[in-house]
């Protein structure tokens, strides 16, 4: 389980607003190996969180370079997994690496989707206004969306389009044909196929949230925890830097379960069955399992980044590091 939430304004009208906010859940196993967040190396690029896991090591669930390049991933809650699929961890760390921009990475990884297990990809381009741009992908697939009803972002309103499935656009319930891309008064909608014919869609300027479903999916701990953050949100250009990322931290280590979801419960099957409770919290908390990272990412209007991290130490929930990294995207 992971979860974030993003406002993404690469034009603020206002010189205190910021073009970027993103504050993020990593959820894993405590003794799991990691590394704390840093630069990877003496060229100080790349900054990132690295899983040391054997076979996995130098994957990522969050990321950003000083080129401008930034992703952040979740895994899809799926019930059975595939032990010998690839690590999802390298979808970020190839993208922080690679010249590709942020459409054109998600179109390559479209291709590739089948070798993963679930996922949920978010990648921008943040150097400049003219390339501040941030798109989405996921690897699910025609026959689990049959089960939902996903509803549109007001902003962006983009739903999801295959057969059997009701999406909605301004109120109204639209049934569409599979493997159908189409734009209803010029807003982009967003399209799904099947394994290597998914499309991946731009985010409108908006505030979005994403767990382990669907970006948006209106899973109640999800819906709670976007509504903290906007509320934080729409005091940020009065709160010093500080404050507002510590604010944003409260958020993050918000307990409070979000029962009864019907939504999460059908998603996750007898996987979530036993730890219901602890899942539908922003942060969760389970013996050896749980929130073990928070980032907050801030970018201002003249393109100066703030990364601070908290994460846990020893694989105990008493013991907590934080750093901060502060640094301009590279014009």
């Amino acid at each position: 389980m992971c979860i974030l939430f993003l406002k993404f304004d690469p034009r603020p009208v206002s010189k205190n607003a910021y073009r970027l906010i993103l504050a993020a859940n990593r959820d894993e196993f405590y003794n799991r190996p990691s590394k704390s967040a840093d630069f990877w190396d003496s060229s100080s690029e790349i900054l990132s969180g690295l899983d040391m896991e054997e076979g996995k090591e130098g994957g990522t669930w969050l990321g950003i370079s000083k080129k401008g390049k930034m992703a952040a991933l979740t895994n899809y809650l799926q019930p059975k997994i595939d032990k010998n699929a690839k690590g999802r961890g390298a979808l970020v760390r190839n993208f922080l690496t690679t010249d590709l921009d942020s459409f054109s990475y998600l179109k390559k990884v479209s291709l590739e989707g089948h070798l993963y297990n679930g996922f949920n990809l978010i990648a921008a381009d943040l150097r400049s206004v003219i390339e501040y741009v941030c798109s989405y992908w996921t690897t699910l697939k025609v026959e689990d969306k049959k089960k939902y009803q996903i509803t549109s972002h007001p902003l962006n309103k983009a739903g999801v389009i295959c057969e059997n499935v009701m999406c909605t656009h301004k109120g109204a319930g639209l049934r569409l044909n599979k493997n159908f891309l189409s734009t209803i008064n010029g807003d982009v909608i967003c399209y799904y196929g099947n394994k290597g014919e998914s499309e991946p869609i731009f985010l409108n300027a908006g505030i979005y949230g994403l767990s382990n479903s669907l970006l948006d999916t209106p899973w109640k701990k999800l819906q709670y925890g976007k509504q903290l953050f906007t509320e934080v949100i729409k005091q940020s250009q009065d709160l010093a830097k500080e404050d507002l990322v510590q604010e944003l931290i409260k958020v993050l280590n918000n307990q409070d379960p979000q029962l009864p979801d019907p939504a999460m419960e059908d998603q996750g099957k007898e996987h979530v069955q036993l730890v219901l409770t602890e899942y539908a919290a922003v942060c969760v908390r389970c013996p050896g399992y749980g929130t073990r990272t928070n980032t907050v990412i801030l970018i201002d209007a003249e393109g100066h980044v703030t990364f601070t991290e908290r994460t846990m130490l020893n694989a105990d929930i008493n013991q907590w590091k934080t750093s901060t990294y502060q640094f301009e995207l590279q014009t």
